[in-house]
């Protein structure tokens, strides 16, 4: 089964809302209360729960579109963009050469796989 453009384009736009999800989370977790009207009133925690549910529909969606081997890996890009947002929203969080070496390398292997693939 040849993976189909489509099934890669909706992949990666499910990976940012994955990330964006997050980042919610984090949000989340600077306002926690844990008490059921704090959880229930907690947007962020919401937002992200949201996200992560409309993120899994989309994976099932494009896994109809390809191959799982050439698919799934893709979803490792979600590190990138959270490493790449977060210290913009989050002052203690920082890059430093070995997260941009990470980058690089999970960059790579996605690259590889996907090149794999192909017959």
């Amino acid at each position: 089964m040849k993976t189909q453009r489509w099934a890669i384009a909706l992949v990666l736009f499910f990976t940012l809302l994955t990330s964006a999800a997050q980042i919610m989370y984090k949000l989340a977790a600077q306002r926690l209360e844990f008490s059921l009207i704090g959880l229930l009133t907690n947007w962020p925690l919401i937002v992200g729960a949201i996200l992560y549910v409309v993120s899994a529909i989309l994976m099932i969606i494009s896994l109809r579109g390809g191959e799982l081997s050439v698919l799934y890996p893709l979803i490792a890009l979600s590190y990138v963009w959270v490493s790449l947002v977060s210290p913009r929203i989050f002052p203690n969080d920082s890059m430093n050469t070995l997260k941009w070496v990470g980058i690089v390398f999970i960059i790579a292997g996605v690259g590889f796989i996907g090149g794999g693939s192909q017959k």
